[in-house]
């Protein structure tokens, strides 16, 4: 099951927070998927990537309350947590950077808190770097709004990245995976 966190309604299509919807729209995009339905509080559509068959999921339950779709429907379709990955933005990395991790705390983000709470821990998570707000500026205007049009090439790159990442991860297993598709610290030249 494919998560992408974010926010329901027109007027948050392009907002940062809504970076895990636009990744999944990119993985839908890619494979031809048309059809969703509503189930649990969230739009559900069936894939095949490499042979296995996905779930991509989009919450319609709003940010801070994802747990109450997420969770249930993880029990419905009685999947383990390791084949649960979610993606979401990410004020901690620069716009566009991708992070891969296997566990982890919610880190201020609402939406995690909400997994946390409803019976969801041992996901996979994709963040997405949005970047942190201006000094001065408010964090949920930070989240809820778009991006200045200088910074949307490396934020769009990033939403590719993601959505490679995880079809990478599906193929390769995901400790191959965060090898591969993590960024990589330059060594120090001597």
């Amino acid at each position: 099951m494919i998560v992408g966190l974010g926010n329901p309604g027109r007027e948050y299509e392009k907002s940062k927070h809504n970076t895990g919807f636009l990744v999944v729209d990119e993985l839908a995009e890619r494979y031809n998927v048309t059809v969703w339905q509503k189930r649990m509080d969230a739009l559900v559509a069936q894939t095949v990537i490499d042979g296995e068959t996905v779930l991509l999921v989009k919450p319609q339950t709003f940010m801070n309350n994802s747990g109450q779709s997420v969770g249930p429907l993880m029990r419905w379709y009685k999947l383990d947590q390791q084949n649960v990955y979610v993606i979401y933005d990410d004020m901690d990395l620069p716009v566009g950077r991708l992070r891969i991790r296997t566990n982890g705390s919610a880190g201020g983000h609402n939406g995690i808190k909400s997994l946390l709470a409803n019976g969801c821990d041992q996901f996979i998570r994709f963040r997405v770097g949005i970047g942190r707000p201006l000094p001065h500026h408010d964090v949920i205007d930070h989240v809820l709004t778009p991006f200045p049009p200088e910074l949307v090439p490396d934020y769009e790159k990033g939403i590719k990245d993601a959505a490679d990442a995880i079809v990478g991860c599906l193929k390769l297993g995901v400790d191959v995976g965060m090898n591969r598709f993590n960024p990589h610290k330059k060594k120090r030249s001597e």
